[in-house]
């Protein structure tokens, strides 16, 4: 982008660029976790807690105690996962059994996501650190299944997790798809980096309500997310006005 452009501060959405700038895109590549449904589902902490039990129970510790090495490992390693088995050699499939056994009655089939998903120009796709058992479950409770051409998990991407680069060159070399006519949708700003550095557009996931706030740190801060090109609070709401401007 050229020169500073202050953002709008009308609708649901923050747009540093005119949606135009989604023409020609060709590849529509989404997160799964707290992008293709809500925050407010308040699925993840389900997994989370269920990473906690995991890391308390093979090392015996404390609950607390858990949580916290669990965090730890997260943060020097990607995931949990990746540490858990470079630290204590776990059976990585016994792992992502355990974690993902949970609830997925809290989510609700969405039919307007799934119409605008479905009405994007070409091929669509689920890009994420879960693993494929999790995200058709998560997708099939939404009812999207049927609007994806593939899921990359983690288990594709061999257990090394976004946001390392040889993930996303695995994706890439996989589906086939060109990054500068593909835009991919994430709720975490460091997943994006790759994406925006190889050409994809970048559309930034925020829980409901918490746009503007994210909007006014990027204007206090000059920018702090080069890597997001447009943030949104309502994933359903930007494709239909995404949709609009592809018209």
């Amino acid at each position: 982008m050229t020169g500073k452009r202050p953002l709008p501060r009308e609708g649901a959405h923050a747009h540093r660029r005119d949606l135009r700038l989604f023409k020609g895109v060709e590849a529509w590549v989404f997160d799964l976790d707290n992008t293709l449904y809500p925050h407010e589902a308040d699925l993840f902490s389900q997994i989370n807690d269920k990473i906690a039990g995991y890391v308390e129970k093979l090392l015996d510790l404390p609950r607390d105690e858990a949580m916290a090495h669990q965090k730890e490992l997260y943060h020097k390693h990607g995931t949990t996962l990746r540490g858990l088995m470079q630290r204590h050699n776990i059976d990585p499939d016994d792992y992502l059994r355990f974690v993902h056994d949970i609830d997925y009655s809290v989510l609700a089939p969405d039919p307007a996501l799934g119409a605008a998903i479905e009405a994007l120009p070409g091929k669509k796709f689920i890009f994420t650190n879960g693993d494929r058992p999790h995200a058709e479950r998560t997708a099939a409770a939404l009812g999207i299944s049927d609007h994806f051409e593939d899921i990359f998990d983690i288990v594709s991407a061999d257990l090394v997790p976004k946001p390392n680069r040889e993930t996303y060159d695995k994706f890439l070399d996989r589906t086939g798809i060109s990054p500068p006519r593909a835009a991919m949708f994430e709720d975490l700003a460091k997943n994006l980096l790759v994406p925006h550095a190889i050409g994809m557009c970048t559309t930034l996931i925020v829980p409901a309500g918490t746009r503007e706030v994210f909007q006014e740190s990027w204007d206090l801060e000059d920018e702090p997310y080069p890597q997001v090109d447009f943030v949104t609070d309502d994933l359903t709401g930007f494709l239909k006005a995404v949709l609009g401007a592809l018209a």
